[in-house]
């Protein structure tokens, strides 16, 4: 088996401070280095959501250390998938990419009691899109 990712995702949202990190850490945990993961934000936060941190550690995984950072060009056009999130006009769009946009109830300023859905749905997404990772073939 090659070291090789089998596909680059990049998640996006407007802060990269819950939806998107969620996804990220998702991604990172079931796929391993299968997949190369990144995550960024139109107009970063200053941390990461307290709720989805929490709502993350009650599924096993530890986003505590992670920081919002800022989308730009070269991440867009590093990846094979850009998933936005309510990113809307701000994602750069280039031709060869899929671009798939989840719409997601947006965490910022809820409590960990109403980030668990919105968490759940993303572990959802996320399985389905490794399988579709998974069965894509290589070029």
């Amino acid at each position: 088996m090659s070291s090789t990712p089998a596909a680059s995702v990049l998640f996006v949202c407007v802060h990269n401070a819950g939806r998107s990190q969620m996804a990220a850490g998702f991604l990172t945990h079931l796929a391993g280095d299968r997949v190369e993961v990144r995550s960024a934000g139109s107009i970063p936060a200053e941390q990461v959501n307290p709720a989805a941190v929490e709502a993350m550690k009650e599924a096993g995984i530890d986003i505590s250390e992670q920081r919002p950072k800022i989308l730009t060009t070269e991440a867009v056009q590093a990846s094979d998938y850009v998933i936005t999130m309510g990113c809307g006009d701000a994602c750069p769009i280039f031709p060869g990419k899929k671009y798939l946009d989840w719409a997601l109830e947006d965490p910022a300023g809820k409590g960990v009691e109403s980030v668990r859905p919105i968490r759940d749905e993303i572990r959802t997404r996320i399985e389905a899109l490794i399988a579709e990772i998974d069965t894509k073939p290589e070029v």
